[in-house]
């Protein structure tokens, strides 16, 4: 649009500054009334409101046409273009001189006004600018502070986090020594031959207790380590199937009823892990499987070589399987099956996920046995074999 303007109105200046003169021309010819040499006060006005609304060079045009048409229709001789004494040239100055000095002055304020409009325009998009980089700030400091909310929420949420861990382990820590006395006393007691029916009973139930909270502590203590990162591992190529058959020897030393077979397929099953910790991750699979499996039914221990370089390990049992409602949760802590009735603390298998996960591996739920069992699952990294020399 701008650019229509500017080369629009020169033109349209021109078509002026030629037709009014003329215009006014064919007027003046018909009416012939007054001195013609007034006439050009009537042509001094075009030239001046040219000069105001188109500026300088439309006026000037308008003086030389207007000029010209005076001095061939009014001044005599008529219908010459002669300049008979010093009032034509009066006449060509003022002509000349008002174009020059009104479309001069009127450039001029066009040229304020333009650049007026300009600097509104520029100011305008200035605070536009503002504006938006003020609204920006306003939103990057809303967000500052929100990120500083939450990381100061993090920050109590780990602080937290961390004074229950640390009051957990050291309550744990404590709870082991009068455990341990009280442990220690009721089976030296227990040992005695003079003990009387009941009495030996109400022992034999404190005794029963005692190792059951001091399993609960243990594991309170190992969550706690899990969850602290402090696990001590030593680390060593270990023979998955000794490992497990040594752990069906300990439940069947605990449950002479209960058989578990170990069966190992394909070739070398060694995994580089701690030999203690390894124990208890069968240990706390096996008594699992025990306490929900039948009374006469087996426990299967499978141990097989697994893709990339792994050593996958499976704990079947002919128990009733975890509920659907559990099976996601059953590695978190304290998730027990109420409706079994079998007890237990709610962190072996917590604990089974936590030493699995320590030693790079994996555990999971397998729901691939078509018959019904239930099956866990856990893969470690195998040990590297030497080449043969």
């Amino acid at each position: 649009m701008g650019i229509r303007q500017r080369l629009g109105t020169p033109i349209v200046g021109s078509v002026v500054a030629i037709a009014g003169p003329a215009g006014l021309t064919a007027v003046l010819t018909h009416v012939q009334s007054g001195q013609s040499r007034d006439y050009v006060f009537l042509y001094l006005a075009i030239v001046a409101a040219l000069g105001l609304t188109n500026g300088l060079v439309p006026a000037l045009l308008a003086a030389a046409v207007s000029f010209l048409l005076v001095d061939y229709y009014f001044v005599p001789p008529a219908h010459t273009l002669t300049i008979a004494d010093e009032t034509d040239l009066v006449n060509l100055l003022v002509f000349f001189g008002t174009a020059g000095l009104v479309g001069g002055l009127a450039s001029r304020r066009r040229r304020a006004v333009l650049r007026a409009e300009a600097l509104t325009r520029h100011l305008r998009e200035a605070n536009t600018e503002l504006e938006r980089l003020y609204r920006n700030q306003e939103m990057a400091a809303r967000t500052a502070v929100r990120l500083a909310q939450a990381q100061q929420q993090v920050t109590g949420l780990q602080e937290t986090d961390r004074l229950r861990r640390e009051l957990l382990q050291n309550v744990s820590h404590e709870l082991r020594t009068p455990l341990s006395s009280i442990l220690t006393g009721t089976t030296a007691v227990l040992t005695r031959s003079d003990l009387a029916p009941q009495l030996r009973e109400e022992l034999a139930a404190i005794a029963v207790q005692s190792r059951r909270l001091d399993r609960l502590v243990g594991d309170l203590l190992d969550m706690a380590r899990i969850e602290g990162h402090a696990l001590d591992l030593h680390l060593e190529p270990t023979d998955m199937s000794e490992a497990a058959q040594v752990a069906a020897d300990r439940l069947h030393q605990i449950k002479p009823h209960r058989q578990v077979e170990v069966r190992v397929d394909g070739g070398p099953v060694e995994v580089l892990a701690d030999w203690d910790r390894l124990g208890q991750v069968f240990d706390n699979l096996l008594g699992n499987a025990d306490r929900f499996a039948p009374r006469d039914t087996p426990i299967v221990v499978s141990v097989t070589p697994g893709v990339r370089d792994t050593v996958v390990t499976k704990v079947i049992d002919r128990g009733p399987g975890v509920p659907a409602a559990m099976r996601d949760h059953v590695f978190d802590r304290f998730v027990r099956d109420e409706e079994s009735g079998t007890g237990g603390t709610g962190l072996g298998l917590a604990i089974v996920r936590g030493l699995v996960e320590a030693h790079a591996g994996r555990v999971w739920l397998d729901d691939s046995d078509a018959d019904g069992d239930t099956v866990f699952a856990f893969a470690l990294p195998a040990a590297a074999i030497a080449p043969e020399t």
